[in-house]
C-alpha cells in the first residue's frame, strides 16, 4: 500500500491510499498530459502560420477592348395590320337568304359569301328584256321605213320633209333601243349583285347580318375581309432617335444599308419579336416612313412588310419591331455582363497593367448582340473584368487576369452571380470619384 498525496488545481492536498499498479498508471497519466498539451499548442501554432501565409491573387476573366465595326439594331413597338382590309357590302336591297362561308375561314377572290333574294331582280330583268324587244321591233320598222323612202326622196317623188322625218324616226328608234339595252344590262347587273362575292383573297370576319335580315343601301355592311399575306407592321420612330440617326449618319459614325427611297424608307431588314419573346421566322423590309410627325404619337409613322404565308400573324397584334442592317464603325464594346450599376451610374472594372482593379464610370449608347457600345470612359487596349466579381470586387485589389474572347454569348455560371454582387462591388467603389 502506498500513501499518495494529490494536489488539486485549487492548491488543496488530498491523501489517497493506492496500490503499486495504480501508482504506475497515474505516473503514466502525469507524463502524457504535458505531451498532449504540447501537441495541442503545436496544432494551434500551425493554424496560425497557415492563416498568416499570403493567398495568391484570384483568377478572373477579362477582355481587351478593341475598336470594331458593330452591327446596330433599332427596336420599336409596333402593331400588325392586314396589307388589305376590305368591307364586304351589299350593292342592292333585299332579304338575305343565306350565308355561304364559314366565319373566320380563308377565302379566295370571287368566292360567293352571301345570297340575297333574287325574285325581284329576276322580274326586273324580264321586264327590261321585254321593253328591249319592243324597242328592237320599233327600230326594225324605222329602218324599213327609211329604206323605203330614201330612194323616193332621191327621185324627188316625195318631199324632203318626209325623208327627214323617216330618218329622225330611225334615229329615235335606235336611241330607244340603246336605252332599253342599258336597262337590261342594269337589271342583269342587279341580279348578279344578289350573289355577294369576296373582292379580295383573305380571312373572313363574322357576319353582321343573319339569314332573313333585310339589307338596305344605308345598312349594307355584311362582313370584312383581311389579307394577311403579306402583313403590315405599323410603328413610330421617336423624334429623338430620328434626329440622332441623321446626325450620326451625317458625321459618318453610322452607315445605313441603303439610301433613302422615294417613299421615305431606308430599306432596313426587319424582324419582329412576338409577345412570348420568340422571333418570327420570316424577315421583311421597311417600306414606308412619313415625312412629318404624327401629333398623336410625337414620332414619325413608319411601316414594314412581313411575309406571312402560314397566317401565323393576325391583325392587331402588338410586336417589337427590330430594324437591322445599320453599322457603327470603329466602336468600342464590352460584354453586357461586364457592366454594373454603381453609385455614379454605369461602370466597369478595369485591370491596370500591374493587374490591379479600378472602377471606371462609362457612358453607353445601346447594345448589340449582347455587347454594350461604350462611347466614353474606355480606351482601346484596356482590359475589362467580365467574370469573377465574387472573388474580385474591391478597388485596388491585385488579380490574375485571364484574357477571353469578347462575345455576347450567354453568361457563364461564374458570371451568373455577378448581377447579385454588383451592388457589393458598387459599395466598395463608392469612394472612387469619376475622372475629370
Amino acid at each position: 500500500m502506498t500513501l499518495l498525496n494529490i494536489v488539486s488545481p485549487s492548491g488543496s492536498t488530498h491523501t489517497t491510499v493506492t496500490s503499486h499498479s495504480a501508482t504506475h498508471a497515474l505516473a503514466a497519466l502525469a507524463f502524457s498530459i504535458p505531451v498532449l498539451l504540447l501537441a495541442g499548442c503545436g496544432e494551434k501554432s500551425g493554424h496560425a502560420n497557415a492563416n498568416n501565409a499570403p493567398m495568391p491573387p484570384p483568377e478572373v476573366n477579362v477582355v481587351a477592348v478593341q475598336p470594331k465595326d458593330i452591327p446596330l439594331s433599332f427596336e420599336y413597338v409596333g402593331q400588325t395590320a392586314g396589307s388589305r382590309e376590305t368591307e364586304v357590302r351589299a350593292r342592292i336591297s333585299g332579304i338575305l337568304e343565306k350565308r355561304l362561308y364559314e366565319e373566320g375561314s380563308r377565302v379566295e377572290a370571287g368566292t360567293v359569301l352571301f345570297q340575297i333574294d333574287q325574285g325581284t331582280y329576276q322580274t326586273q330583268l324580264a321586264s327590261a328584256e321585254a321593253a328591249a324587244a319592243v324597242s328592237q321591233a320599233k327600230l326594225n320598222q324605222a329602218r324599213r321605213e327609211f329604206a323605203r323612202l330614201s330612194p323616193l326622196g332621191a327621185e324627188k317623188a316625195i318631199s324632203q320633209k318626209e325623208v327627214d322625218d323617216a330618218k329622225s324616226a330611225l334615229e329615235t328608234a335606235e336611241a330607244s333601243f340603246k336605252q332599253a339595252q342599258a336597262q337590261v344590262n342594269e337589271a342583269k347587273l342587279n341580279l348578279s349583285y344578289t350573289k355577294v362575292v369576296a373582292p379580295i383573297a383573305g380571312v373572313t370576319s363574322i357576319a353582321n347580318k343573319s339569314n332573313g335580315s333585310l339589307v338596305t343601301l344605308t345598312d349594307s355592311l355584311l362582313t370584312t375581309l383581311v389579307q394577311t399575306d403579306p402583313m403590315y407592321v405599323n410603328f413610330s420612330v421617336t423624334e429623338t432617335d430620328f434626329l440622332k440617326l441623321n446626325k450620326d449618319v451625317g458625321n459618318g459614325k453610322i452607315t445605313l444599308p441603303s439610301k433613302r427611297a422615294a417613299n421615305g424608307s431606308l430599306a432596313f431588314a426587319v424582324q419582329i419579336k412576338l409577345a412570348d419573346g420568340s422571333i418570327f421566322p420570316t424577315a421583311g423590309k421597311m417600306t414606308f416612313a412619313s415625312e412629318k410627325i404624327n401629333p398623336a404619337t410625337g414620332g414619325f409613322d413608319a411601316r414594314a412588310e412581313i411575309p406571312n404565308p402560314k397566317g401565323i400573324l393576325r391583325p392587331g397584334q402588338f410586336v417589337r419591331v427590330m430594324l437591322n442592317g445599320a453599322t457603327q464603325a470603329h466602336a468600342l464594346s464590352v460584354p453586357q455582363r461586364a457592366v454594373i450599376d454603381g453609385p455614379m451610374g454605369k461602370m466597369v472594372f478595369t485591370v491596370s497593367p500591374d493587374n490591379k482593379l479600378a472602377p471606371r464610370p462609362v457612358e453607353l449608347d445601346g447594345w448589340s448582340n449582347g455587347q454594350w457600345i461604350v462611347t466614353k470612359g474606355l480606351q482601346s487596349g484596356e482590359r475589362v473584368l467580365v467574370d469573377g466579381f465574387i472573388k474580385a470586387h474591391t478597388p485596388g485589389m491585385t488579380v490574375t487576369p485571364v484574357t477571353v474572347a469578347s462575345s455576347g454569348a450567354t453568361p457563364s455560371p461564374s458570371s451568373a452571380s455577378a448581377a447579385n454582387t454588383s451592388a457589393s462591388a458598387a459599395a466598395h467603389a463608392n469612394d472612387v470619384k469619376s475622372p475629370k
